[in-house]
C-alpha cells in the first residue's frame, strides 16, 4: 500500500545542490593540521567532552585566535563555549556572504544559479545582523544553521525546536508566514515562555542543524536523513552548557529525527514533544527507550493524519504518536490550523509548549479534556 501511494502521488527522491562545499572543505582541511602554541586541536568530529576539555584549557587569546582563524569549524563544534561559536559564525557568515556575492556575478553560472547565490548572500547578511546569536552555521549544500533566543549560558531550561521537511538556510527564516520557519517558531516559543514566566531563565534554539528532506518525497518517507540528523541532535544536546533541563519540540519530519535520537539523548533531555508527526520510527513510547516524557499533539485538520502510520521495508515511520496505544501524553492543540499552525500565538499548542518549556506542567491542557497527560508528574494536580 505504501509503495502504491508513493507511485500514485508522485513522491520522488530529491537531491540538494552542493553549494558552499569549497569553503567548508577548505576549513576542515586546514583545521586537521592546526596547532595552538604547539598543541594539536581536537578533530572536527571529536566527542563533546573532548572539545569542552580542550577549550577549557585555553586562555582568551588562544580561543580568539582559533575562532578568528577557523570560523567555519569552531562555530560548529558542540562543546565549545557558546560565545565563541557566536563570534565564529559571524565571521563564517561574512566569508560565505562574500563568496555567494561573487557567485551571483559569475557569468559562467546559469541565471538560476546566480539568482540562488544572490538569495543565499542576502540570507547570510540577515543572519549576521547585530544581536543575533548563531550557534551553528555550515554553508555546505542547502546549508545548516541554528540560532539561540535568550541567554543560553544562564538558562535553567532550554527548548530546542526541531523542524521538518524543506528546511535549509534559505527557509530558516521567512518574512511572509514567518511562523512556519524554524527561526519564527523558536522566537514565538521564546516570547510565549517569557510572557508566561517572565522571571524564569529560559532559552530557545531554532535548530536547523541537519539536512532535511526536500518536499514530500522518498527522502521524507524513509529514515535515512533522520539517522544523520539524530547523530547531530545527540551531539547538540550533549554539548549544551550548564545543568539546564532540555525539552525538544519536534515538528513533522523533525519528530522522526527525535524518535531515532531518543534512545541516545542525554538525561538532561527531560521532555520530547512531537507535533504533526508522521511517526517516530517506533511502535510505542517504550520502544523509544528514553527516560524523557513523550508528548504528542495534532490538529484535527492536519493532513499528516492521512499518511499511513506503518513501516514496510524501511518506508514509513511506524505507529501514530497520538494513537492511544502509542502511549504519549496527549496535548491539546486547540486553535492550531492544519500542519503548520502549532507555533501560532493564541493556540493551545503554543500555550502547552511554553508551559512544558518553563516547567509549568500543572496547568497543561490535555487533549482528552481531563488531567490524563499530567498524571505522574511531580507537583501537578494529577500527581
Amino acid at each position: 500500500m505504501v509503495f502504491l501511494m508513493l507511485a500514485t502521488t508522485g513522491w520522488t527522491a530529491v537531491h540538494r545542490p552542493d553549494a558552499g562545499t569549497t569553503l567548508r572543505s577548505a576549513a576542515l582541511a586546514s583545521w586537521a593540521s592546526a596547532r595552538i602554541d604547539g598543541r594539536p586541536v581536537p578533530a572536527a568530529d571529536a566527542p563533546v567532552r573532548t572539545v569542552a576539555r580542550f577549550f577549557a584549557g585555553l586562555d582568551g587569546a588562544q580561543r580568539a585566535r582559533l575562532t578568528d582563524g577557523y570560523p567555519l569549524v569552531v562555530g560548529n563544534l558542540d562543546g565549545a563555549p557558546a560565545a565563541l561559536r557566536y563570534r565564529a559564525n559571524l565571521r563564517g557568515l561574512e566569508l560565505a556572504q562574500r563568496a555567494e556575492e561573487a557567485r551571483s556575478r559569475d557569468v559562467s553560472l546559469t541565471p538560476a544559479d546566480r539568482a540562488t547565490a544572490g538569495r543565499r548572500a542576502h540570507r547570510f547578511e540577515s543572519l549576521a545582523e547585530p544581536g543575533r546569536q548563531i550557534l551553528a552555521f555550515d554553508p555546505t549544500g542547502g546549508g545548516r544553521v541554528a540560532e539561540v533566543f535568550g541567554d543560553l549560558d544562564r538558562a535553567d531550561r532550554i527548548s530546542v525546536v526541531v523542524p521538518g521537511v524543506d528546511t535549509d538556510v534559505l527557509t530558516f527564516e521567512r518574512t511572509q508566514r514567518r511562523l512556519i520557519a524554524p527561526a519564527g517558531m523558536a522566537q514565538s516559543l521564546y516570547e510565549a515562555q517569557r510572557a508566561q514566566a517572565p522571571r524564569s531563565r529560559t532559552a530557545v534554539i531554532a535548530w536547523a542543524g541537519y539536512t532535511a528532506p526536500t518536499g514530500v518525497g522518498m527522502d521524507a518517507a524513509t529514515g535515512r536523513m533522520a539517522v544523520d540528523g539524530a547523530v547531530r541532535l545527540e551531539s547538540l544536546t550533549a554539548g549544551l552548557p550548564g545543568d539546564a533541563s532540555v525539552a525538544l519540540f519536534c515538528h513533522s519530519y523533525g519528530s522522526v529525527v527525535c524518535g531515532v535520537a531518543a534512545h541516545a539523548l542525554p538525561r538532561s533531555v527531560t521532555d520530547v514533544v512531537v507535533a504533526g508527526s508522521p511517526g517516530m520510527r517506533a511502535g510505542s513510547v517504550a520502544d523509544l527507550h528514553t527516560s524523557a516524557r513523550v508528548w504528542a499533539t495534532r490538529d484535527s485538520g492536519d493532513w499528516i493524519a492521512d499518511v499511513p502510520h506503518l513501516e514496510v521495508g524501511g518506508v514509513g515511520h511506524g505507529a501514530d504518536p497520538v494513537s492511544p496505544d502509542f502511549g504519549s501524553r496527549l496535548l491539546s492543540s486547540a486553535g492550531a490550523k492544519l500542519h503548520t499552525g502549532y507555533f501560532e500565538p493564541g493556540t493551545g499548542s503554543l500555550d502547552n509548549f511554553a508551559k512544558i518549556g518553563t516547567g509549568a506542567f500543572g496547568s497543561l491542557t490535555c487533549a482528552t479534556g481531563d488531567d490524563a497527560c499530567r498524571r505522574g508528574i511531580s507537583g501537578t494536580d494529577g500527581d
